[in-house]
């Protein structure tokens, strides 16, 4: 099986380029929503961490951002207690899609939360920052001091390209894109064969 991990920018189409490879697809950001959305054991935890901020079950967002925007450290505290959650819930998913050919991951700290192996497939996610802003402030819960934030927490756009095996121009065109991928998806596989 071969793990390709697509790594870009807040808002760069890691998603969407994600799931026109037509492979099994972990998303990280799913799984943590559902934890939100369905784990008392994940509210417990945050709730005991954030007593001050963390109130209701399902957890809401708001409050988790109050945590993050009281205390830039919290981000931290919130990835180790959500993190495990989410390495197990990835395990599974590995486990369940062993016989496939390939598999996505798209998690974004991928690199930051040392996930990556030797052999993971990475692909750096190219796309122009005017689009991404663009297309962020489109987003229903837009809101620039946490994707600041976030983006602080990350490593550079330059480091996770330096990382990657493969670059991937996004142009945000569907039929050019569903052509790039199926492209590169081709090549990895010969890549992978002839080594």
């Amino acid at each position: 099986m071969i793990k390709v991990s697509i790594l870009g920018d807040i808002g760069s189409g890691k998603t969407y380029i994600s799931k026109l490879f037509r492979a099994p697809c972990f998303s990280a950001d799913d799984e943590v929503i559902k934890l939100y959305k369905k784990s008392k054991k994940c509210f417990k935890k945050l709730k005991s961490k954030f007593p001050k901020f963390i109130k209701s079950f399902p957890i809401d967002k708001n409050e988790l951002f109050e945590v993050i925007d009281n205390d830039f450290l919290n981000l931290k505290k919130i990835g180790f207690i959500v993190h495990p959650f989410v390495r197990k819930k990835l395990k599974i998913f590995l486990k369940k899609n062993i016989k496939k050919k390939m598999v996505v991951l798209d998690i974004p700290l991928y690199l930051e939360n040392k996930m990556n192996k030797k052999e993971d497939v990475i692909i750096f996610l190219k796309t122009k920052k005017s689009e991404i802003n663009r297309r962020l402030k489109k987003r229903q819960s837009f809101n620039v001091k946490l994707i600041n934030i976030l983006r602080r927490s990350q490593l550079s756009l330059k480091q996770k390209k330096n990382y990657s095996d493969y670059v991937l121009v996004n142009n945000y065109n569907n039929l050019i894109m569903k052509k790039r991928v199926k492209i590169l998806k081709l090549k990895i596989f010969n890549d992978r064969n002839s080594s």
